[in-house]
């Protein structure tokens, strides 16, 4: 029997996997707009590391993240007690996040420490991005805490139905991008 102190994998597995997919959609139009991801896209130092917003690729990432949150849902899964029990468990998520998955990366990515001292890109052009991996890391630690402090059903049919709104709008994106 499941309990909010005793999740199951797949319950975990499920709540970590949807709320990274909705957060990182929701963020990552946000950001697209605000921040004109389609032009800094294409200006010539970031079209050599990015692809254009019109690649079906980038149409399909938000559906691709099931293949990240598994990847969170595996990492996390050890430390689950810390993330769902303590006080401040979703600061701590979040703590990790910010220094081992955006600050502290282990390769030069963009807004990383190791970004801005290895690639000749900018720290403008690479702190852009900040604001959009920062709160969606955020958003994401605190509603995973609070789906396990107040599991209501309704955050299953809220997540399931934008699942698979993000999954078939991706799908769309894809296939019209080509």
């Amino acid at each position: 029997m499941e309990n909010s102190t005793h999740p199951t994998f797949g319950t975990f597995c499920w709540r970590v996997i949807s709320l990274h997919m909705v957060t990182y959609f929701i963020f990552g139009i946000l950001s697209a707009t605000l921040f004109h991801y389609k032009d800094l896209f294409a200006t010539e130092t970031m079209s050599l590391l990015m692809k254009p917003v019109t690649s079906p690729w980038v149409a399909a990432g938000p559906m691709l993240q099931v293949i990240r949150g598994l990847i969170f849902a595996l990492v996390l899964w050890p430390i689950r007690a810390v993330i769902l029990k303590e006080r401040y468990g979703w600061f701590y998520l979040w703590l990790l996040f910010l220094g081992l998955a955006i600050l502290g990366t282990a390769g030069p990515s963009l807004g990383s420490t190791e970004g801005i001292i290895y690639t000749i890109i900018p720290v403008k052009q690479q702190l852009i991005g900040l604001p959009e991996v920062i709160l969606q890391t955020l958003l994401f630690s605190v509603l995973l805490f609070y789906w396990y402090k107040k599991p209501l059903k309704a955050w299953n049919i809220i997540n399931a139905v934008l699942v698979v709104l993000i999954i078939l709008m991706s799908l769309a994106g894809a296939l019209y991008s080509r």
